[in-house]
């Protein structure tokens, strides 16, 4: 009789213990098994010739475990997202020092040890950190900070970018304190080697167009030293970033140092780069020490740290102009009634004009940072939606879907699409967008869940993002304008772990309070 009071003493100890794991790792309402079908597809479009950490057969194993799920009445939509996860797992490569993500599945010449290229590093943090095993990105930060003989991988800095800034963001995801600040002193000594290395005796940062990822373009050149919208707001939210993650360990005075630095920064941007006539942040030229007179897409990439004031707001009015920007199959690199535009050639990675995935991506982030955090007329959900719906029909090649390195503005071709380099690219980001962005989760250092969504008004009946690890946390965001589809009443809700925690009747704005979460149990991991 007391062995079996134990045995039920145990069982009612742990019960409860197991059915709330189970609860919390269960979707809410979407069924992993209704997207299968997407994978299957993806797995027969092509024999792939080169298979990495994952391959294909064991890919939607991979993405059960992994990925949040999102359904929306726009079929499109939905196919790119889990193909976008089908692609990013392509690029997840074993080493002997850890998991890492390569840009191209082809060895490039270029690369550093394990085929690694630096120049869409940002791009990789920014998707990966809603993977629920956050250890592939742990491992590649790590070969990349510390993976040559616990120093740098030689070729880190070989291409600008926003390292610093991912990794925090990626922070405010996962809540991983130890990680970035274990990191920190790594992240500090990369910040003063650019400084060394590209900073100019004015301030400003400077790059090769070739370093900053962008070839040629109509402002500069592969050889010309030039101040660059581009890598000085990069250098402005990596100083950002290194702020926050020293006040995450109470070193107030180191934060304040690299606050100073990206004040300068910002004050050196909008003092230098700026041209009033064009209303747009623009190239300095090297020689002759002036304004390039071009406009290009880097000119919106300083909204992606949020550093502009409001009054430069203005630039956005060129992003949905059709002589300027907006053409038929996205976001163009530079000014579409500019003399030189396009004057490049083709089929060389011309950034003269010609739509590249990693530009869009980066325009589009910024573009989300503006609608939610300035207050502007120039752009409003309408624009983003259409520009992001542009962004899915590009992401096609012979009626399947495609991602590569860049296309043509007016017919969506793809330049290299049938070429082996340009299968599956991994240098922008998409999925990212539609967590972020369009349906709006914003990722924040506190515990509250701020959801604002940039689906316009009678865009969509309904929509539900599901299965998202935020903050330990199984986040779900449903739009249910009837109630009917998914029966969990009318109009916007967000849910943790399995507990509506706030609803609205209409799209808009919804934040939680700290005080609300506090009863919910995180997810076990």
């Amino acid at each position: 009789m007391k062995k079996f009071q134990t045995y039920f003493v145990l069982l009612c100890a742990f019960l409860p213990l197991w059915f709330n794991s189970f609860a919390q790792t269960k979707p809410l309402i979407l069924k992993q098994s209704s997207f299968k079908h997407y994978v299957d597809y993806f797995n027969t479009m092509e024999t792939p010739n080169i298979e990495q950490a994952i391959p294909n057969a064991q890919s939607w194993n991979w993405m059960q475990k992994n990925i949040p799920l999102f359904e929306c009445p726009q079929q499109n939509f939905e196919e790119i997202f889990y193909y976008r996860w089908w692609t990013l797992r392509k690029h997840i490569k074993k080493t002997e020092k850890g998991f890492v993500f390569t840009e191209f599945l082809v060895q490039r010449s270029y690369a550093d040890k394990y085929n690694l290229i630096s120049s869409g590093l940002g791009h990789h943090i920014y998707e990966s950190r809603w993977l629920h095993d956050k250890k592939y990105m742990d491992d590649n930060l790590h070969v990349w900070y510390r993976g040559n003989n616990d120093k740098p991988m030689n070729k880190l800095r070989f291409y600008s970018g926003w390292n610093e800034d991912a990794i925090y963001n990626r922070y405010l995801v996962n809540a991983d304190k130890k990680f970035v600040v274990n990191l920190l002193p790594d992240l500090e000594t990369n910040y003063a080697a650019w400084e060394k290395e590209r900073k100019s005796d004015n301030g400003l940062f400077w790059q090769f167009d070739v370093r900053d990822a962008m070839e040629e373009t109509i402002s500069g050149g592969r050889k010309e030293k030039n101040p660059r919208p581009s890598i000085n707001s990069y250098m402005f939210g990596n100083a950002m970033a290194l702020d926050k993650i020293n006040l995450l360990i109470g070193n107030g005075r180191k934060g304040f140092e690299y606050r100073s630095k990206a004040d300068s920064i910002k004050n050196l941007v909008q003092s230098k780069l700026w041209n009033n006539n064009h209303s747009f942040f623009e190239v300095r030229k090297e020689q002759g020490d002036t304004i390039a007179n071009v406009k290009e897409e880097i000119g919106f990439i300083p909204w992606y740290f949020n550093m502009p004031d409001s009054n430069y707001s203005i630039a956005w009015k060129s992003l949905t102009d059709t002589k300027t920007f907006c053409a038929p199959f996205g976001i163009t690199t530079a000014d579409r009634s500019h003399p030189l535009f396009r004057t490049h050639g083709c089929c060389k990675c011309e950034w003269d004009g010609a739509v590249w995935p990693f530009a869009t991506s980066q325009t589009l982030t910024a573009m989300a940072n503006l609608l939610n955090n300035y207050k502007q007329n120039y752009v409003a959900d309408s624009n983003y939606f259409s520009l992001l719906n542009t962004y899915v029909e590009s992401q096609y090649y012979r009626g399947r879907p495609y991602i590569g390195e860049y296309l043509d503005e007016k017919t969506g071709y793809w330049l290299k699409g049938d070429e082996e380099r340009s299968r599956y690219y991994n240098h922008s980001t998409f999925n990212d967008l539609i967590i972020t962005g369009l349906v709006g989760l914003r990722p924040r250092a506190d515990d509250v869940i701020e959801v604002n969504p940039l689906v316009p008004a009678n865009k969509w009946d309904w929509f539900c993002l599901d299965n998202v690890l935020y903050h330990g946390k199984i986040v779900t965001i449903v739009w249910d304008k009837t109630g009917l589809k998914y029966k969990k009443g009318k109009g916007l809700s967000v849910w943790v772990n399995g507990k509506r925690v706030a609803s609205s009747l209409v799209l808009k704005k919804l934040v939680v309070k700290c005080k609300k979460m506090n009863h919910i149990r995180n997810k076990s991991t």
